[in-house]
């Protein structure tokens, strides 16, 4: 039954008040953040956040910032007040934390807060309270800075409290809120005492420093850090796909100190770890972009968690560029397990016993036939063998002969030859820093299983996947052998309609040139129907029509396409595995060390396509205390 018509009359402010904290004020979390960035926006280098049952009872923030004049203060609580812009130009270009002037209007209107505050030139603090209903001043003791005290959170609005989780749950999001206005503020102590006992205390330091504070030491040794600048700044770390979790714990992303949940920028960071990343799992990372204020705009969420890009191509490359530079480390300098980095020696010293010639990955006269014989299996979706003449590079690992000038049969080594050569291997790298710099994951001593190459270094015992580090190394030959070209386009015998979505469409009219760098030609028959005439050759078997979509979905969306890219690798990568040295096959002591000079040499080497790790390292105290030795 539909509701009797009414006079249109203007809503009470009191009731205007609660309606916009809806959109400022969700729960305990929320009054923690909007406080303390007004904390951060006065200065202030000491914050303390007091909570009680979880925030539900209390949120108590103190700062020693600048202050608020005392003839100022009513206004502080009053809707659309604050000192943080004057004009559009200064929103446009805003710094700030805050600048809408609603956050104290929105929470007292949903719970009692009081505000006392003093400047560095008053003779006393000034108390402002709405405990009886209506605003009331008075002085008060305290010192320079300013203190907001909100009890009894909805209290006014009891049907809004109904919604709130547990004391717990409700201070772990406040502890999250802090953590983030932490990390963008490392200039400043924080403190969280909850119930009385102190949970949180971060002392001022560097940036580094206060990552490790909320992310823990651990982070510290599964992370690589970013240091990429150019127009735009990324500074931070991420985790090693490695250390990847099964659920997003630990993201934080920051734009210019603000910290966002934004689409663009987690699209990105997929993009970066796509080709790394096992199933479903979740990087950690803590990233802070720095951009000119005035090309991104950060007035198109209530709660300030989304921004706007003016060109927001150029941030997802950067980003993702960003990212994938930082991961390609070659096996050994940023491994899966505990190891210190290894630092690159210039030269290395001489080895326990010679190794291999390292392969060219084409004979120059082969390329051209081998490109195209690549490009032939992925547009028929195979991952056959090689023809006759020609092999993938690095697939046959050959053998060179050993200092006793005798060549080690493919079908084993004797015991007593890999007992000679585990000692002489054991004597260069202890007498030999520099060859333990120069090749981090050390010298092969046996085969386990025909599965696992067992290599001692500096550090202590080393165990490869064999298959699994080969097959990496397949998989980044083959990629840089098919980026050297550009994408050729297949033209279609009869063009294709397309039906597109009004997104999808405007993707096409917008993007002509970067659709026609990845092999797409097509024209635009109506403005919800495109005729698709040439794909790329690569993925011609692929549901053009399909492909075309998602193609054009991501390029609404992020403003870039790796949809082809992505494709393509995943055909790549099936011909590596395919042409991978398969478990069970045994191989010499130089077939052996030669991989792992490659698995050095070959970037992101410390996991396979599918994001597992290739190669975990046991130090000698670890192996120690396996047997207990020393005890």
């Amino acid at each position: 039954m539909s509701a009797p018509l009414r006079s249109i009359a203007l809503l009470p402010d009191a009731l205007i008040s609660q309606i916009a904290a809806g959109e400022v004020v969700e729960r305990p979390a929320s009054v923690v953040k909007e406080l303390v960035e007004n904390a951060v926006d006065a200065g202030a280098s000491r914050i303390t956040l007091r909570l009680e049952a979880g925030g539900i009872g209390r949120i108590c923030v103190e700062d020693d910032g600048a202050g608020i004049v005392a003839e100022e203060l009513p206004l502080a609580v009053t809707r659309h007040a604050t000192s943080k812009i004057r004009s559009l130009t200064e929103l446009e270009s805003v710094e700030s934390f805050g600048f809408r002037g609603e956050a104290l209007a929105a929470i007292a209107s949903v719970a009692h807060m009081s505000v006392t505050s003093r400047t560095a030139d008053a003779q006393a603090a000034t108390l402002l309270d709405n405990a009886t209903g209506s605003w009331t001043a008075s002085p008060a003791a305290g010192s320079r800075g300013t203190v907001v005290d909100v009890r009894n959170l909805f209290s006014q609005t009891p049907a809004r409290r109904k919604f709130l989780k547990q004391e717990g749950t409700e201070l772990g999001h406040c502890i999250e809120a802090l953590d983030r206005q932490a990390l963008a503020a490392p200039q400043v102590s924080f403190t969280v005492i909850h119930n009385g006992k102190v949970l949180r205390n971060y002392p001022a330091g560097p940036l580094d420093a206060r990552i490790r504070q909320v992310l823990g030491e651990d982070f510290q040794g599964v992370s690589v850090p970013i240091d990429a600048h150019s127009a735009l700044s990324l500074v931070g770390r991420v985790a090693l796909p490695t250390a990847a979790k099964g659920r997003a714990s630990h993201q934080y992303f920051f734009v210019n100190g603000r910290a966002v949940r934004d689409k663009l920028l987690a699209h990105a960071m997929r993009a970066a770890y796509e080709d790394v990343l096992h199933g479903q799992l979740q990087p950690d990372y803590c990233l802070f972009l720095s951009v000119d204020p005035m090309t991104v705009d950060v007035n198109v969420h209530p709660a300030k968690a989304e921004v706007r890009f003016r060109d927001s191509r150029a941030v997802h490359g950067f980003v993702v560029q960003a990212i994938k530079t930082a991961l390609s480390r070659t096996a050994g300098t940023a491994g899966p397990a505990a190891v210190a980095s290894g630092s690159q020696a210039a030269a290395p010293a001489a080895l326990p016993y010679p190794l291999p010639q390292q392969q060219p990955m084409f004979a120059a006269e082969r390329s051209s036939a081998y490109l195209a014989f690549v490009q032939q299996a992925l547009a028929q979706g195979q991952s056959s063998e090689a023809p006759a003449g020609f092999r993938l590079p690095g697939a046959d690992l050959q053998g060179m002969p050993l200092e006793n000038g005798s060549r080690q049969a493919s079908s084993g080594i004797g015991p007593e030859d890999r007992l000679q050569t585990s000692e002489n291997g054991r004597a260069g790298i202890q007498n030999s820093a520099a060859a333990a710099d120069a090749h981090p994951l050390g010298f092969a001593i046996a085969q386990l299983h025909g599965i696992y190459i067992l290599a001692q270094n500096s550090r202590g015992l080393v165990l490869v996947d064999m298959h699994a580090a080969h097959e990496r190394i397949l998989y980044e030959q083959l990629k840089r052998s098919l980026d050297t070209r550009t994408v050729e386009a297949q033209t279609l015998l009869v063009p294709l309609p397309v039906l597109l979505t009004a997104e999808q469409a405007q993707a096409a009219a917008d993007e002509p040139a970067a659709l026609a760098q990845l092999g797409f030609e097509y024209s635009m028959a109506s403005e919800t129907q495109a005729l698709l005439r040439a794909v790329p050759r690569l993925l011609a078997d692929a549901d053009a029509t399909q492909l075309f979509r998602d193609v054009l979905d991501e390029m609404a969306q992020s403003g870039s396409a790796t949809v082809v890219e992505a494709t393509r690798n995943e055909l790549l990568a099936t011909m590596a595995c395919h042409a991978a040295v398969r478990a069970n096959r045994t191989l010499t002591l130089p077939e052996m060390n030669a991989l792992l000079r490659q698995m050095e040499a070959t970037e992101r080497a410390d996991q396979c396509n599918h994001g597992r790790p290739t190669w975990v390292q046991w130090s000698l105290a670890e192996l120690d205390r396996l047997f207990m030795r020393g005890k």
